[in-house]
């Protein structure tokens, strides 16, 4: 039956086979009593084989009596949203978006079972495959059509956005519920973040709350994908190939480690979380690639904007988050767009590193997220670095200023001077990273700004902090520092070797810990970009 270029505002309802009478007198005889029918209209509707003119015949007529579906008609409601209404014809699919409109508009009782049907088809469908008896249904549905589905699924929302304005403040629970669980395939979480994203483009009050929901589910991928790991992994997947292409070629030849290997000639991650995590990274970046920029060229507002919605993320999820290797690349990637969002990141960081009622374990993360950041992002000029390098400096000097009024011996505890020593660590850190750049052009001026930052004194204070800082970081400044004859920390570093490190309080307040072991668990959030498809980022970084 031709249904294409139909009128269907004006058109009559076409003729189907079917049984039982017409909706409005199925429902009028369901008030009475008789649910013979009712039950053959549901039944009818769940039907996996129904015809496309059938659909349109149906959804016309409820359009025609919809102000009578309430609270009574739920299970019958919820029939008719089940109908495999994606994938059809034009037709079926402006009539099912004109219900839709028609039954939010009349009934809102149904809103959010309208936004669940919708949401629900932001992932692949599922192939259902039994094997001796049991099913399953982790794969992906690898269907042509899926683009096309999923621009029809916006069009329901869009439609729906329309003739509810508060949408909004329905669907976010919605979305946050139907997010897959991290551990399924790449291809699944990779639609579900796409579709959340194109969500914020018609629908941008709700980005900062989108963004929220993908960057604490990207923050458990990376947490259990540890960059140890993940590199461990990869020199595996590294050597696999090398002897493959270095040994003979048999034809019973059998690699227990295939899957490890093809990954480094697919250009896939080894390590099957960061390969997920990867893949969602990728579109993140993009995401922030093409709002802030307009046929090519950087937005200014829409950028700030962006900005302000990532660092309302930055502060509630990835601040308190110890030892996240890639999430944070997000705001690392957005800054390297303008010089001004980078000294605006630099400048928060900055005021919560010296804020003291912001909790210790905050005011450290800031300190490293400063430090790893002036290390690491090429794109910051020495000016910004010199900066913020007397910015900590500074504060470091005070802090050491009131520690020698106090008149009391100063003792190593990092519960108490946390924040200190993560400040030393970062400003050793930097300059480690940007010595070079902070001497050459001209050594004389550079290295006279150097001595001016007194960290003899530093090195030297009660408190220590090369018996605190990490042991990379202390041999590595040491040296550099030598070579300049800026500090000489060795003298240090050798008393501290003949003493064990004194017991220091826990700072959850329970039973006193040995510190025979670094005390400073800290981590350098901008540590080079592992994973492969979002490469590009580490053209930004220092090495």
């Amino acid at each position: 039956m031709e249904i294409e270029g139909r009128d269907f505002m004006n058109t009559p309802p076409m003729k189907t086979v079917r049984f039982g009478c017409s909706v409005v007198d199925t429902l009028a005889k369901h008030k009475q009593g008789d649910s013979r029918d009712y039950e053959l209209l549901k039944h009818q509707l769940a039907d996996p084989d129904i015809k496309d003119a059938q659909i349109i015949n149906w959804l016309q007529e409820f359009r025609s009596c919809v102000t009578q579906l309430n609270k009574d008609h739920e299970q019958l409601i919820y029939t008719v949203l089940r109908l495999p209404w994606l994938g059809r014809s034009q037709a079926v699919v402006e009539e099912y978006l004109a219900f839709l409109s028609n039954l939010v508009s009349a009934q809102t009782v149904y809103l959010c079972a309208c936004l669940k049907m919708v949401v629900s088809h932001f992932t692949p469908k599922r192939v259902k495959i039994y094997e001796a008896g049991v099913g399953f249904s982790d794969s992906d549905d690898e269907d042509e059509n899926t683009p096309k589905n999923f621009d029809q699924c916006h069009q329901a929302l869009q439609v729906i956005t329309r003739y509810v304005p508060s949408t909004s403040h329905f669907l976010m629970p919605i979305l946050n519920d139907n997010f897959p669980f991290v551990n399924k395939s790449p291809r699944t979480l990779e639609c579900y973040v796409h579709n959340l994203l194109r969500v914020t483009v018609y629908i941008p009050s709700i980005r900062r709350d989108v963004l929220e929901i993908i960057i604490g589910k990207m923050l458990k991928l990376d947490a259990s994908a540890p960059r140890g790991d993940i590199e461990e992994l990869e020199e595996k997947a590294m050597q696999n190939q090398t002897e493959e292409e270095g040994g003979e070629e048999g034809l019973f030849d059998m690699d227990e480690d295939e899957d490890v290997s093809a990954s480094k000639v697919s250009g896939s991650m080894a390590h099957p979380v960061a390969e997920r995590l990867d893949t969602l990274m990728l579109i993140l970046l993009s995401y922030i690639k093409d709002i802030c920029h307009i046929n090519g060229l950087l937005d200014v507002e829409r950028t700030k904007e962006l900005y302000r919605d990532l660092m309302g993320a930055f502060d509630k999820l990835v601040l308190p988050t110890h030892a996240s290797c890639h999430v944070q690349y997000a705001l690392f990637y957005l800054c390297s767009f303008r010089l001004a969002l980078a000294e605006a990141f630099l400048e928060h960081l900055w005021k919560i590193l010296q804020s003291p009622s912001h909790p210790a374990v905050l005011r450290q993360a800031a300190a490293g997220y400063m430090g790893s950041f002036l290390a690491r992002a090429n794109f910051l000029p020495v000016t910004t670095v010199r900066v913020c390098l007397d910015l900590l400096v500074r504060w470091i000097h005070t802090y050491i200023d009131g520690q020698d009024s106090d008149g009391r011996q100063a003792c190593c505890d990092i519960s108490l001077h946390g924040a200190f020593y993560t400040t030393c660590q970062a400003v050793f850190y930097t300059l480690i990273f940007r010595h070079r750049a902070i001497l050459e052009g001209n050594m004389k001026k550079g290295l006279a700004y150097l001595q001016s930052l007194n960290l003899e004194r530093v090195v030297m204070c009660q408190l220590n902090p090369l018996n605190v800082c990490l042991p990379a970081v202390t041999n590595m400044f040491a040296a550099i520092t030598r070579k300049y004859q800026v500090v000489f920390c060795y003298t240090v570093i050798e008393r501290n070797n003949r003493h064990v490190l004194p017991v220091v309080r826990s700072s959850t307040g329970g039973d006193c810990v040995a510190a025979n072991t670094n005390p400073l668990d800290s981590f350098f959030p901008f540590d080079p970009y592992l994973l492969k498809s979002c490469l590009y980022v580490s053209t930004g970084q220092v090495s």
